[in-house]
């Protein structure tokens, strides 16, 4: 990836996270805290992937109500984005839960649940 691609993921990225955090997206049904955890874009800039975790939501599926806020509010984002970023064209946002964190809570619950005995890490062997 070259270094302008990761330039602009990186502010695409910085930039969605403050108007999540200062609440320029106006929307009282946003549960819980999200962040954005990583952006992916396209090699011709057009398209971008923004992928959130969501912490602290209701229900069975608590990013799925705001995934589907943030999609609908996309053409807003957009437009901020396009105000605060010095680029021809600002991408064409999609947003996508982020399953990193769940797969890693999971990984770690079924590790645990193996029950085996610790190794003693190189510090503890030295005793």
């Amino acid at each position: 990836m070259s270094q302008r691609t990761n330039r602009i993921r990186s502010e695409i990225q910085r930039e969605i996270a403050l108007m999540l955090e200062r609440g320029e997206v106006k929307d009282p049904r946003l549960s819980g805290l999200i962040s954005i955890s990583d952006v992916e874009v396209s090699r011709d800039l057009q398209y971008a992937t923004v992928y959130m975790t969501v912490f602290g939501g209701e229900g069975e599926d608590p990013g799925a109500q705001d995934l589907k806020i943030l999609n609908g509010a996309a053409g807003f984002i957009r437009s901020r984005l396009s105000r605060r970023l010095s680029m021809r064209q600002t991408p064409q946002l999609r947003f996508a839960i982020d399953g990193s964190f769940e797969y890693g809570s999971r990984m770690d619950r079924l590790l645990k649940s193996l029950n085996l005995p610790q190794t003693p890490s190189p510090e503890e062997e030295e005793r």
